[in-house]
């Protein structure tokens, strides 16, 4: 099948918009001319391009995942933001997972389409959630986290919203977006203030994220009624 030119020019604008960004921030930071170091730096555009395949459904969002989780790992220890550090130790995990999940999940091991959450599933999560938030905020007292309640909150949507993304659950989007609200004002009070601006960044493409999924689902139900 052909991909139209309209496609293609945008393709390509993204690419080297990308890439000039890279080269700006990686100079800008070796010359100490922002606030960020190289691992945030490349936490940030790592980060940036993974969202964004994740939105294009892209399986390339994994791998490139898998390096920003290790990035913000350090990041993250640094700043003593120990339930988010320990957030991106289960992304590494999960982001093998969602790699096999995308390609081999679906029926007969194909390719995982985009999925609705049931009511008992959703139910599930959110009494999951509850105490999980509960639990992790107690402990994160005791060990002296900067923000013990946000860091707990944030961290469990994280991880509810992540798991919801490697089975295609179109819902994931919705946590995600309030999850990045969150984290915005979190990491611009600890002086992390390039990885706040990518939760900006992330938080447009999980609105654009919604979008396209709910499209993709509604092409794929459409596709089975013609069925």
């Amino acid at each position: 099948m052909k991909i139209p030119n309209i496609i293609k020019r945008n393709s390509n604008k993204t690419t080297a918009f990308w890439l000039v960004s890279s080269v700006i921030l990686v100079l800008l930071s070796h010359f100490s001319v922002i606030p960020s170091t190289m691992i945030e730096v490349i936490g940030f555009l790592t980060g940036a391009l993974c969202v964004f395949l994740l939105v294009k459904q892209n399986i390339w969002n994994w791998p490139i995942g898998i390096v920003n989780a290790v990035m913000y790992i350090v990041l993250f220890y640094e700043a003593r933001l120990f339930a988010d550090m320990s957030l991106q130790v289960i992304y590494v995990i999960l982001g093998f997972l969602g790699w096999y999940w995308w390609l081999r999940g679906g029926k007969n091991k194909k390719e995982l389409t985009v999925q609705t959450t049931s009511k008992k599933h959703a139910a599930i999560l959110l009494v999951v959630g509850i105490v999980a938030t509960y639990i992790m905020h107690v402990y994160l007292v005791k060990i002296g986290d900067s923000a013990p309640f946000l860091d707990a909150l944030t961290t469990v949507m994280s991880l509810i919203a992540q798991y919801m993304l490697t089975r295609k659950l179109i819902e994931n989007w919705a946590i995600w977006i309030a999850a990045d609200v969150i984290y915005i004002g979190l990491y611009a009070s600890r002086g992390l203030y390039l990885t706040s601006v990518l939760y900006a960044v992330f938080l447009s493409l999980c609105i654009a994220g919604a979008i396209e999924w709910h499209k993709s689902r509604s092409a794929e139900l459409a596709e089975t009624v013609e069925a």
